[in-house]
């Protein structure tokens, strides 16, 4: 992992915008489809040098208004601008919004084991900002017990989907599903953090370039929402919808089905026909 995280985020953001996208010429010879830095300091109203110095790692204490003024100019998402304010705290030392040396929360609040218990017929599961997999519904376990998810103790995301070969059956896009679980752990993790440190060091050893090469890539904000295709030993192959709800420290994950034939799918699973309604788009 780079220790010039916010550097890379802004190179990776300004080299995904097009001139076109924010009303500018593409011009002859250009040797990325991206904005330049130039264009980018004009667009921000922050200086060329400025803007190489933070890209470089060589200052990293931008202010606020900096940081606004660059994600405005790069039209940055909800997601995107908080993973920019995170890694602005991280590279600048102030590290209130990552959890630090605090350990990961492994406790599941009666509130929430409340709301799964209430959530029992929908495949829904709570994780920690490391994967671990502190709780989960019957329907998960139905869902997420035969490809071999809950194996391990505690059971981790991440280990199953970079470790465990039967991930690589279970899920035919991987490698979508590989980006996706990186993504979540830097974004709910500080580089200073050793529970973090630990797990990364784990797999560096136990999964090699998939893993390290994810790592080390420019950093991207996780969705929080989309599809997932999934191929069950029983039921075939499903397409699950997934909403994530963050919660001090600790992710719900929700699955609906997201076409007739992954409803039936677990209907039949669950000996409940008629539970759980396609949820589209």
């Amino acid at each position: 992992m780079s220790d010039n995280e916010l550097g890379a985020f802004l190179r990776s953001r300004r080299e995904a915008v097009t001139p076109g996208e924010v009303g500018l010429p593409a011009g002859p010879r250009r040797r990325t489809s991206g904005l330049r830095r130039a264009e980018l300091a004009t667009l921000s109203g922050v200086s060329v040098d400025y803007l190489t110095r933070l890209e470089q790692g060589r200052d990293r204490h931008p202010s606020p208004q900096i940081l606004a003024a660059l994600a405005d100019a790069l039209r940055l998402s909800v997601d995107e601008r908080v993973q920019l304010r995170d890694l602005a705290k991280a590279a600048s030392g102030v590290d209130a919004l990552c959890p630090g040396s605090v350990p990961p929360e492994r406790r599941v609040r009666p509130t929430m084991r409340a709301l799964l218990d209430r959530l029992d017929s929908t495949p829904a599961v709570l994780l920690n900002r490391l994967g671990d997999i502190l709780a989960h519904t019957s329907s998960y376990e139905r869902l997420a017990g035969p490809i071999g998810l809950l194996d391990g103790g505690p059971p981790n995301q991440l280990r199953f989907v970079f470790t465990d070969q039967r991930a690589r059956a279970a899920y035919p896009d991987w490698d979508r599903v590989a980006d996706e679980r990186v993504a979540a752990l830097r974004a709910g993790s500080s580089p200073n953090d050793p529970y973090f440190a630990h797990l990364v060091d784990e797999l560096t050893v136990l999964a090699g370039a998939p893993f390290t090469r994810r790592l080390q890539a420019p950093p991207t904000p996780p969705r929080r929402t989309g599809v997932e295709r999934l191929v069950h030993p029983e039921a075939g192959e499903l397409r699950l919808s997934y909403e994530t709800l963050d919660s001090e420290g600790q992710r719900l994950v929700v699955h609906l089905p997201a076409d007739d034939a992954t409803s039936a799918a677990l209907d039949h699973l669950a000996h409940r026909p008629g539970a759980l309604h396609a949820v589209r788009g």
